[in-house]
């Protein structure tokens, strides 16, 4: 049974700290209620009364497993099909201005904090639609430090409520099939995606450069040094001219000298070492 009593400071703050180091990611003081909702159905599998017990278990010799499942639950893991659709449209532009400049060359995409696979899923169907831009379909890297939120990515599994998010249904009915009461995407779609686990801000990107890095959403939950840590580290994975989407709610402003506002796709970011003129807007 679980108690109503309040968790101790103590174990809130060490389940906040236990979720930074592993991720970089912070829950502001404001949000902490997200802590005890979000653990809820950890203590009622595990048969723990209140967050203190859980914590006394993370504090035991064998709590790696326990660490990992409780560092899963916290992550906001908030995503969706075709999510700020005019912005994937308009990826989806910028891929084809960019393939137009580089010829027969591969286009590579990283989805980073990719969640449970709906974003770069939902470029390889538009991608898809427009194969005639392409020499060969772009390859996309998706990456996300949740193992579980990856294994649901490459599974391809979601249920009626996230198929209905954002995805309409003739894409539905074209890359998707119903099983039982979810919808599993078809292995055509599935493999156009590499899905890889990746920690932003302690590993080393995925190998190569990328033409386009979409980091919708990521920032947000990074203090600002980690935050020039992680642009730091994009940069270095980026191709020269290359294009960084961040979310609505993020800036490279005041954070990084390796983007600059792009002339050619507004709210995109390119790299700053590169003067040359910019991209016609594919229409």
């Amino acid at each position: 049974m679980i108690e109503n009593m309040a968790p101790s400071g103590g174990a809130m703050q060490l389940i906040g700290s236990l979720l930074e180091q592993r991720t970089g990611q912070q829950i502001a003081a404001n949000r902490a209620w997200r802590i005890e909702t979000a653990l809820k159905p950890v203590l009622r599998e595990r048969g723990l009364p209140s967050l203190d017990a859980l914590v006394g278990q993370l504090l035991g010799a064998r709590s790696g497993a326990l660490a990992d499942q409780v560092v899963d639950v916290l992550l906001n893991q908030e995503t969706s099909f075709f999510r700020d659709v005019a912005v994937l449209e308009q990826v989806a532009a910028a891929a084809t201005a960019i393939q137009a400049e580089i010829g027969n060359r591969r286009l590579r995409l990283w989805s980073a904090g990719c969640s449970t696979g709906q974003e770069p899923l939902s470029l390889a169907m538009l991608f898809a639609e427009k194969a005639a831009a392409f020499p060969m379909p772009p390859e996309i890297v998706a990456t996300d430090v949740s193992a579980a939120a990856l294994g649901r990515a490459r599974a391809g599994r979601y249920s009626q409520f996230e198929i209905q998010r954002g995805l309409p249904v003739r894409r539905m009915v074209e890359w998707f099939e119903c099983d039982g009461g979810e919808w599993v995407a078809k292995q055509d779609l599935v493999r156009r995606v590499q899905f890889r686990q990746q920690n932003l801000t302690a590993d080393a990107p995925p190998p190569g450069k990328f033409d386009i890095i979409l980091c919708r959403n990521v920032m947000l939950y990074f203090s600002l040094p980690l935050r020039r840590q992680v642009f730091d580290r994009l940069a270095t994975a980026i191709q020269p001219g290359g294009l960084l989407i961040l979310g609505a709610g993020e800036t490279v402003i005041g954070l990084t000298e390796h983007f600059t506002p792009s002339e050619a796709f507004r709210g995109f970011y390119r790299t700053a070492e590169v003067q040359s003129a910019p991209l016609a807007a594919a229409n």
